[in-house]
């Protein structure tokens, strides 16, 4: 037998070739449900309180909510499966922007601390640091300041709890408060560069 002829029209191949690229790969398919499925799994590790501020469908609300009372590990695993089939019915950009902003809020309010640390360590162990620290913020009570920080020497020097120091902290964050808003963080900064 002879093999057919068979014409070959490249009209007809450009046309499958321009379809097959406008769709989307398995592998790219796969990875955007495996991202799906981690925003709802991220989204089970949420306070409830948090969770009820993302505004979410009702069906995926409830979903997470009965994530947490699912112990069996083939269960778990199953349910996580159905979360991120809800989640790619939904629009996840908003929530992603909410998550980021949470995060970033954490992120800004840990260094807040770090660097009131710093000021509050800073104070007990470098004479000149209170001038400093009082040039930058007029509205100290420097006296109280000065007692917290000879009273916070003496329990470091006697290995004593540092409820002195304690109290320097919670000074600083009441004094700081007020300019957090982004003018004190950059003086918190500012300040620790000079060490």
């Amino acid at each position: 037998m002879k093999p057919k002829k068979t014409t070959k029209n490249p009209e007809l191949d450009n046309e499958v070739d321009s379809e097959a690229d406008l769709l989307p790969s398995k592998t790219k398919l796969k990875a955007e449900a495996d991202a799906q499925q981690a925003l709802g799994v991220r989204l089970t590790e949420l306070p409830k309180d948090r969770l009820l501020k993302l505004n979410l469908p009702d069906d995926v609300t409830q979903a997470i909510l009965d994530t947490k009372k699912i112990t069996a590990n083939g269960a778990i695993r199953r349910h996580r499966q159905y979360l991120g089939r809800l989640m790619r019915e939904i629009d996840t950009a908003p929530i992603t922007e909410q998550l980021a902003r949470w995060d970033g809020k954490h992120t800004a309010e840990n260094a807040y601390f770090h660097g009131l640390e710093r000021w509050r360590d800073r104070l007990i162990t470098d004479n000149n640091a209170l001038s400093e620290f009082i040039a930058l913020h007029p509205s100290t009570d420097s006296q109280q300041l000065r007692t917290l920080i000879r009273n916070a020497q003496k329990e470091l020097a006697s290995n004593k709890p540092p409820k002195s120091s304690r109290e320097i902290f919670k000074v600083l964050r009441d004094i700081t408060s007020a300019d957090q808003s982004g003018d004190s963080n950059e003086n918190l900064e500012i300040s620790d560069t000079e060490k």
